[in-house]
């Protein structure tokens, strides 16, 4: 079983870990290339070095969770986390940048979603569903919550103390992780190893994991340009700076009360169905976003949408595999079919700067519009196939 206590803390972590990490350079990013003069894609480059280390890293991180538990692997991370801020807030040079971003891309690996549904998985099996969804809640308030804090915490002590305030804050989420349960190499609980499994023929398997592979790659490649840039896109739109920063908070809180949502319904719903009508929802806020142009409702949609769809599709990327491969492996096999994902994904921060700065942010749109139409198409192909497995 796994414990409220246990789902409030790794859900408190996955809120601090988002925000002092993967939303860092969203919030500081303009700061830092402004003092040390370097450009937007030098910034945005150190973010995309960070999802390469967790591509690379991707598989073994898995394996280590299915054999020791997420314990270690997460206390790991959150000294990582904190090691790699205070590199940043002492960076004086592009070298010095980068490897404390490589530092990051490791400790994003660790305590990130994915590192904390494989732990999931490996403690309840097949009923970590719900959990999985929980633990989203308020990790989906991490931009919301940090944008903001980092641009408060900037105007006050500049961006070097702020990023020293967030190591701070990535050492609070060590004592969390501890309340993960200390497991060896053991099978699962009895009460999740009860819990039947279905087994899918290895053509299926594959054609299960390239559909899921797709979804989440793509997913990754828009969660990494919107990350970085959407505050960016919608002050490109025409909105004053300011007002685009909060519109741009607004995503964070589409994504917890989606997420809300699907903790309250979602028992009722197959992950399927849930991940096709995620899909289906952002292609059309990418029109909104586009057709609105410089109007504050418009952007408002944009971001709201763009956060409920992106929340809805984090808790599919983790209940998926739970149904559609052995649990007892999911660390391992869900690891190297995310991987391609992190190496496209880490591309994607400096491919939307070099894309704003030439075409202006009307493109982005374009180009993110296009991919959330793929991801649809993959989604719509994995439900028709797959919706009539027994559901955990």
């Amino acid at each position: 079983m796994i414990s409220r206590r246990t789902v409030f803390c790794l859900g408190l972590a996955q809120l601090i870990s988002w925000g002092v990490s993967y939303y860092l350079v969203g919030a500081f990013g303009e700061l830092i290339g402004n003092e040390l003069g370097w450009s937007q894609a030098i910034i945005h480059g150190g973010l995309s070095a960070g999802l390469l280390v967790m591509g690379l890293t991707s598989g073994v991180v898995g394996r280590l969770i299915d054999r020791h538990g997420g314990r270690t692997v997460m206390c790991l991370g959150s000294l990582l986390t904190a090691a790699g801020c205070l590199g940043l807030a002492f960076a004086h040079t592009i070298a010095a940048y980068y490897a404390a971003w490589l530092c990051l891309g490791l400790a994003m690996r660790l305590t990130l979603y994915d590192a904390a549904f494989a732990a999931l998985a490996r403690i309840g099996g097949s009923a970590a569903r719900r959990p999985i969804a929980q633990i989203t809640l308020l990790g989906g308030l991490a931009s919301t919550v940090f944008w903001p804090l980092g641009h408060a915490l900037a105007e006050q002590f500049g961006w070097r103390g702020a990023l020293i305030a967030y190591a701070g804050f990535a050492l609070l989420t060590l004592p969390l992780h501890l309340t993960l349960p200390a497991v060896s190499a053991r099978p699962l609980s009895d009460a999740a190893a009860a819990k039947p499994v279905v087994t899918l023929s290895p053509a299926d398997t594959r054609f299960a994991g390239l559909l899921y592979a797709l979804i989440v790659t793509f997913a990754g490649i828009l969660n990494a340009g919107m990350s970085a840039h959407m505050i960016g896109i919608l002050a490109g739109l025409g909105l004053p700076a300011a007002i685009a920063v909060w519109i741009g908070a607004t995503r964070g809180i589409g994504q917890s009360l989606a997420r809300l949502g699907e903790v309250l319904f979602g028992a009722r719903t197959s992950p399927f169905d849930l991940n096709l009508i995620a899909c289906l929802v952002l292609p059309l806020c990418f029109v909104v976003g586009l057709a609105g142009g410089a109007s504050a409702f418009a952007a408002l949609a944009f971001a709201f949408c763009y956060g409920a769809g992106n929340g809805v599709l984090t808790i599919t990327r983790g209940t998926l595999p739970l149904m559609l491969f052995d649990p007892k492996s999911y660390g391992a096999y869900v690891g190297r079919l995310l991987a391609p994902g992190f190496f496209l994904s880490a591309a994607s921060p400096l491919a939307y700067a070099l894309l704003i700065e030439h075409y202006g942010a009307s493109a982005a749109l374009i180009l993110s519009g296009m991919l959330a139409l793929a991801m649809l198409v993959s989604a719509f192909l994995l439900r028709q196939r797959f919706r009539r497995l027994p559901r955990s």
